[in-house]
């Protein structure tokens, strides 16, 4: 992949900068421009027209959730050139504000303390659409939706699903990617990509992220509940 156009959201002026010589060491990485609160990330993203914005969660006076909401109800009303990945950066496994950064439609979820490599492969992934959850993160969401009865059964429901479709979401719920979900079910990975895009086409979902989600608030996947066993295996 190459030409991936990164915009930079934080109010600290060195971890914009430390982030930025990452990024920009990588040939197929550009920073196009930084950001100190949700405000500026926002005007700057409607003129600047990255492909990814890693936005920190903790900005004032508007913060990374509000700016993740306008950037994606942007996006859903289809205006020229305002779809845009949104990646949470946040200092914290989980809090109210990264739970509500999903729900405002956030792409993906990255710890600040992650490696340069690890950051590198989040934006990439943003990029091409797949999402990104940090394990950590992945398992406080779990924890979050288990302590949270209210929203047991609520939100989205999967029953137009076909089965197969359903096996590959309660996977990615799991916390497998593609590569790992093709070997799981003995698919092709171009086949799991494929039944992934119908799933969110259908469930009206925007990205991995949101599926995760949703397959935890249905009640589709329980949490702590172990994943399916491989094809061939009892």
């Amino acid at each position: 992949m190459s030409g991936i156009r990164v915009l930079i959201a934080d109010d600290s002026t060195l971890v914009r900068a430390g982030l930025a010589m990452i990024l920009d060491a990588e040939p197929d990485l550009t920073v196009v421009g930084e950001a100190d609160d949700g405000g500026s990330a926002v005007e700057l993203a409607r003129r600047l027209h990255p492909d990814v914005v890693l936005m920190d969660v903790q900005m004032a006076p508007m913060d990374g959730v509000e700016a993740t909401r306008i950037l994606t109800r942007d996006a859903s009303a289809e205006q020229p050139d305002a779809l845009v990945q949104v990646l949470i950066l946040t200092a914290f496994r989980v809090d109210e504000q990264v739970y509500r950064a999903l729900r405002a439609g956030a792409s993906g979820f990255l710890l600040k303390d992650a490696a340069p490599r690890e950051l590198i492969s989040a934006v990439r992934a943003i990029a091409r659409g797949d999402g990104w959850l940090d394990p950590a993160v992945t398992r406080s969401l779990i924890t979050e939706f288990a302590d949270r009865p209210e929203h047991a059964g609520s939100g989205t429901t999967f029953e137009c699903l076909t089965p197969r479709e359903r096996e590959v979401l309660v996977l990615v719920a799991h916390g497998k990617s593609n590569a790992e979900i093709a070997g799981w079910l003995g698919l092709g990975e171009a086949t799991v990509k494929t039944h992934l895009a119908r799933i969110l086409m259908k469930a009206g979902l925007r990205d991995r992220s949101q599926a995760i989600a949703a397959a935890y608030q249905s009640g589709l996947v329980a949490p702590n509940s172990p994943p399916p066993p491989p094809a061939g295996r009892p």
